[in-house]
């Protein structure tokens, strides 16, 4: 902290200034005395914590936003609020003059910092709208997770040691902890999309105010995180192209309302991913591309007539994003060099990317589509076999348990119908085996039927077991290595193995072509009972082992479960403790006492973790033992299926 006393300081002013730009952008947009108050406290926190840390310009800067905002807490009116807007580009300028502090002469350093406020004194037009800067360096986040690999390892090899009581519990807490780090680790790589919103909405904002328009901002996408050099880089080129939209494509307030369009037109920034792509896009209701314009430009620049005349649509678009033309009649400080394509497509060359636009009188769509290394992804674990396979959960339609003749042979190979259509279908244990250099073989069992949308048709995929949900950090393969085109990526399992993340497209069309082979029968397992007073508790757990392919009994009390045991036989038990009239305990041992359902395994599921509490669960014969402050999803499953086999 002596060496750098601004090191903390510096994260908290971010934050306070990212909440300070984008309150004050929702405060022109409507009055709000409730808003209004929760940017003073943001503004007294930061001048507070100026103030700690001897910032004397962000003391008075704070200050002076208290007095911007303290009469719109009164008397709260719809207005600009460029005064507000600008004090917080000057402290931005103060903050980031804080990134490196000089090794000495401290107060030689302020000079510069104070001529850098007055330079930020500029018109709104002029919000530069700062690119998020990566916030660590990859190779050593990459050496981290190589460190907790190791220790994770290490810590998993003590499993082997035999008897080692209490301490099992430590290990399993251990683990998770771990486990929570390494994900962690694995983000500080990367950046939400959302990030660079607010900057986003400033620079439509200033661009309007400008040239007298009227436009709304609009995103979706922002909890998309993907590596953080890529988003710094599309971040240039989205700013360019918002303020393309607003200079070219948004009419002014009089034209859309006599083209029959609202007063306020829109510029709206989309982010999602494509397989191992991230894909931006920059849409705006607005007039479209004027493509007489181009041609006349294109002809201005040396194209000969003839032949500007000859070129089509798709010709006269692709032609204006090679860059250079300009179809603005005048140059103004939004538009009018046709520098703005210029930057789009530079950083989609940057980065390996392409670049496309779909325009008509209903506006204009550009989209920039890069590679991406890494990226955090929402997923659906499967199991098949001994393999264990991730797909993105947004590519996933359904996900059914396997009924019987779900499966079926239609006059183009196997398929299970969905919606009254068949769907191809095919086995994870097969695709997966070709991926991995394995032969087709049968399609094996499965329990469950996931439906895969690959965005131009929709497969179906048998796994053996559905594990769960899961945040993961997919890493891309290194380039040139001899893969299945299914595999987009691989992620980390609980011990820092590498796991295929599958490509949802790639692998609907897998599913088409596999050659058919003879579907093995599938044989399900009797129903499990759950056991529990809690109506939370029995709904969690049942959703839990209905998504992995087990059929589910419930009931609230051990009496009503002795009730059911007598009219159906089921293959597991999964028992609360602590329950109204007769206890867990008490349940498990009345099951013991009757020969035919002696062998039935239990599994106990309590809140209680003392050492005779667990002996008590295995002397009157339960065969686990889950306390619910450790609870883990998968472990219990594991355990289960291990159960259930036996």
């Amino acid at each position: 902290m002596a060496q750098d006393p601004f090191r903390y300081f510096r994260i908290e002013a971010r934050q306070l200034l990212d909440g300070l730009a984008k309150g004050l952008l929702d405060l022109e947009r409507r009055a709000d005395a409730e808003l209004t108050g929760r940017l003073l406290r943001l503004a007294h926190t930061l001048k507070g914590a100026a103030r700690i840390v001897g910032h004397h310009e962000l003391t008075e800067l704070a200050h002076q936003m208290e007095d911007v905002l303290a009469p719109l807490r009164d008397q709260p009116t719809p207005q600009r609020l460029d005064g507000g807007l600008a004090l917080v580009d000057q402290m931005a300028v103060c903050v980031a003059a804080l990134e490196r502090p000089a090794p000495a002469a401290p107060a030689a350093a302020a000079a510069p910092a104070a001529a850098a406020v007055q330079a930020a004194k500029i018109s709104p037009v002029a919000h530069t709208a700062e690119a998020p800067a990566p916030r660590t360096d990859p190779t050593a986040v990459d050496d981290l997770l190589g460190g907790l690999t190791e220790i994770h390892t290490l810590v998993r090899r003590l499993r082997n040691i035999d008897d080692l009581g209490q301490l099992d519990v430590r290990i399993d807490q251990l683990e998770r902890e771990l486990r929570t780090v390494r994900q962690d680790a694995e983000r500080l790589r990367l950046l939400t999309a959302g990030t660079s919103f607010t900057a986003l909405e400033r620079t439509v904002r200033d661009a309007a105010h400008a040239v007298g328009k009227r436009v709304a901002f609009a995103t979706s996408g922002g909890e998309v995180r993907v590596d953080a050099h890529v988003l710094t880089t599309l971040h240039g080129a989205l700013v360019q192209l918002a303020r393309n939209a607003v200079a070219h494509g948004i009419e002014r307030p009089d034209e859309r309302i006599a083209a029959g369009k609202p007063a306020e037109g829109q510029v709206a920034v989309q982010v999602a991913l494509r397989g191992n792509r991230v894909a931006i896009t920059c849409h705006d209701d607005g007039r479209g591309i004027d493509l007489e314009a181009v041609r006349k430009a294109a002809v201005r620049r040396g194209l000969a007539a003839d032949r500007a005349r000859s070129l089509d649509r798709d010709q006269l678009i692709e032609l204006l994003l090679r860059g250079g033309l300009t179809t603005s009649a005048e140059v103004t400080t939004i538009a009018g060099r046709g520098i703005g394509l210029d930057v789009a497509r530079e950083a989609a060359h940057v980065l390996g990317g392409e670049i496309t636009a779909r325009t008509s009188t209903a506006g204009t769509a550009i989209t920039i589509v890069a590679p991406t290394s890494i990226a955090a992804v929402t997923a659906l674990v499967l199991g098949a076999g001994d393999h264990v396979a991730a797909i993105p959960l947004a590519a996933v339609r359904r996900v059914v348990r396997v009924a019987a003749k779900a499966v079926v042979h239609g006059p183009d190979g196997f398929g299970v119908a969905f919606d009254d259509v068949l769907v191809p279908f095919a086995p994870l244990s097969r695709l997966l085996g070709a991926a991995g250099g394995g032969g087709g073989g049968g399609g094996g069992a499965h329990g469950s039927i996931v439906i895969v949308d690959g965005g131009d048709g929709l497969a179906a995929v048998g796994a053996d077991h559905v594990l769960g949900v899961d945040e993961v950090v997919v890493r891309a393969l290194p380039s040139g290595m001899p893969i299945d085109p299914i595999v987009w990526g691989v992620t980390l399992d609980a011990e820092g193995l590498p796991r295929p993340f599958l490509e949802p497209s790639a692998l609907v069309a897998a599913v088409r072509v596999l050659p058919t082979a003879p579907v093995a029968p599938v044989t399900r397992p009797l129903p499990i009972l759950i056991v529990d007073d809690s109506l939370t508790t029995r709904m969690l757990e049942q959703s839990i082992l209905e998504s992995a392919g087990f059929d589910v009994d419930l009931a609230s009390s051990a009496e009503e479960a002795l009730v059911k045991v007598s009219r159906r036989t089921y293959s597991l038990f999964l028992v609360d403790v602590e329950m109204p009239g007769m206890d867990g305990f008490g349940f498990i041992a009345a099951l013991r006492a009757q020969p035919q359902l002696a062998a039935i395994p239990a599994i106990l599921v309590t809140s209680r973790n003392r050492p005779d509490d667990r002996q008590r669960g295995t002397s009157v014969g339960a065969q686990g033992y889950v306390v619910k402050g450790d609870f883990d999803q998968t472990k219990l499953l594991d355990m289960i299926r291990r159960l259930v086999r036996a």
